[in-house]
């Protein structure tokens, strides 16, 4: 398990939680006078996207529309799978082949 995200409000912490598969746990520590709740679970692209984290929806767009071969923005594109390769390394998993 890994640190998913961190979020300042319970509830939404808690609907978090129900949201994504797998072994998973909540937690709440204090800063200063606020209180945080970090989310820990598996970091699969399929939690990821069930969080709406690094732009997952937007892409599943790009994609879709590439493969119809419609329109699509490409610098968009890339930008987004810079981005991915980045949290790829952090969480040491393999962007799909499909998404390139």
């Amino acid at each position: 398990m890994k640190l998913l995200n961190t979020y300042e409000d319970r509830e939404e912490a808690e609907l978090a939680l129900t949201k994504i598969s797998g072994e998973k746990r909540l937690a709440s520590e204090r800063d200063s006078t606020e209180v945080i709740y970090n989310l820990f679970g598996q970091p699969t692209w399929g939690n990821f996207y069930k969080l709406n984290m690094f732009n997952l929806h937007e892409l599943q767009e790009i994609v879709s529309r590439r493969q119809q071969g419609l329109e699509f923005d490409e610098k968009k594109h890339r930008e987004m799978l810079t981005m991915l390769e980045y949290v790829a390394r952090s969480f040491e998993i393999a962007i799909p082949e499909h998404w390139r």
